[in-house]
């Protein structure tokens, strides 16, 4: 056997010994929890005092009940499970659809990426690390991850929902926000970034496309595909582009104020920065500067991307923007001179140096215990704020309304729906252990199982 085989065949087995030893934790885990209902149910039941009777129906129901909820629990799910309700986004690897799972009348939202489409972009890395962020994160500023799953073909993200679009269609719709609006946004922005960090990872793509409103207005996060977890390395393609750029210093000069320029930035952004959303080749106009370095960088690269946004919804367009990403990239490594204030948007001194403390050099940038502090948030009740009303409620006539997002013609290619069998290893070894569901609730001991059935 050459050494090029004998490599590929010791990550594959590599690959399958992690798999089952996250299975066999995974089917350890939920013994002992059994376990552990069972002392505690038999316990209540020697509390009080039951006839032997009584005793026997109760362990009857309470053993009927287990056995529902381990059936559900290792029932694999297949796309045939839901049904398509409208498709919501469509990139170079698969599509977002709206569905409705079928047991259930649920309405949720599925990401379905063709596998080699994946494995040819080098896009492996990147969907196991939305997965696993979002598996990991259970907090209101994510978008709540319910299942994973795969067939041969495609892999499957199933989340929640989010009916009122993404803070790219705020903007579009209204140009500029007014700093109140921009308060809470960003408020609650740094608290979802905030929430990231906490689970020890970098998001290193923020930017509005990829913060969703639900149908309250409160903002989540989506899209981890660039997320990096601290202590291992990713792989970036569409940041490698711009390396070359960064290693050279960047050749911007400064941004011109004159009022065409500005109405015409604010403009053509709008068609621009929608179109970069779509592409593989991605937009540069949020990331930090030392992420295009590559020289080191850490979880502050994402409060420099919260400046870039904060920007925006003041003045219209992103501080960098240029007629193509390459000379965008340009400007950002060279920001202390192209990062002006074109007064025409008339931002307050308190939004500018909050802007000023964020879009900065790494190690001056403000943190998050910083920044709930600066002036320009005052007036915002940090933990009660997502028990606010938001600034903008959008309009939502049912469970199944899409309008605050895309159209998506049926006629334009899609994911192939050729089901297979929903296999944790199903079309290559790349994809061991993808398969995730979030826990229901267990079954509880409860008096009424005293109960007995008819």
């Amino acid at each position: 056997m050459s050494s090029g085989k004998s490599k590929i065949a010791k990550e594959k087995a590599e690959k399958l010994r992690v798999f089952l030893d996250a299975h066999m934790t995974k089917e350890f885990k939920h013994i002992a929890e059994r376990q552990q209902r069972r002392k505690e149910f038999e316990e209540e039941m020697d509390r009080m005092k039951l006839s032997p009777e009584v005793r026997s129906q109760m362990v009857k129901n309470w053993e009927k009940e287990e056995k529902k909820y381990a059936s559900k629990r290792r029932k694999r799910l297949k796309v045939d499970d839901f049904e398509k309700v409208k498709v919501i986004g469509r990139g170079a690897f698969g599509e977002v659809r709206v569905v409705r799972k079928k047991d259930t009348g649920e309405i949720m939202a599925m990401k379905v990426m063709k596998k080699s489409e994946m494995v040819k972009k080098n896009q492996v890395a990147h969907i196991r690390a939305e997965r696993d962020v979002l598996a990991l994160a259970d907090n209101p500023w994510v978008v709540k991850l319910h299942f994973s799953f795969q067939d041969d073909a495609n892999l499957y993200l199933v989340m929640e929902f989010l009916q009122g679009g993404d803070l790219m269609t705020v903007l579009m719709d209204k140009d500029i926000l007014s700093q109140e609006a921009t308060r809470f946004y960003i408020a609650e922005i740094a608290l979802a970034i905030i929430s990231v960090h906490r689970l020890n990872y970098v998001h290193r793509d923020l930017k509005p496309d990829n913060i969703l409103l639900d149908k309250s207005g409160h903002i989540k996060l989506s899209d981890f595909g660039l997320c990096k977890a601290f202590g291992g390395e990713k792989q970036v393609p569409y940041l490698e582009q711009y390396k070359q750029v960064a290693a050279e210093g960047g050749k911007g000069g400064e941004t011109k104020t004159k009022e065409k320029e500005y109405k015409d930035k604010t403009k053509n952004w709008k068609t621009r920065g929608r179109q970069l959303a779509y592409s593989t080749v991605g937009t540069p106009d949020y990331i930090a500067p030392e992420v295009f370095a590559q020289s080191g960088y850490g979880q502050e690269c994402d409060w420099w991307s919260l400046g870039v946004i904060m920007y925006e919804c003041l003045v219209g367009y992103p501080p960098f923007y240029a007629e193509d990403p390459m000379s965008t990239c340009r400007k950002i490594v060279n920001w202390k001179k192209t990062l002006v204030f074109p007064p025409e948007a008339t931002l307050s001194e308190a939004a500018k140096d909050l802007i000023n403390k964020l879009i900065c050099d790494s190690s001056q940038r403000i943190s998050f215990e910083q920044l709930k502090k600066h002036k320009f948030f005052e007036g915002i009740d940090w933990d009660n704020i997502a028990k606010t009303t938001p600034p903008i409620i959008p309009e939502v006539s049912g469970p199944t309304d899409t309008r605050h997002f895309d159209d998506f013609p049926d006629e334009e290619e899609q994911p192939t729906d050729e089901p297979g069998e929903s296999e944790p290893g199903a079309g290559g070894s790349e994809f061991l252990a993808f398969t995730f569901k979030r826990p229901e609730s267990r079954p509880q001991v409860s008096t009424n199982m005293f109960q007995s059935e008819g």
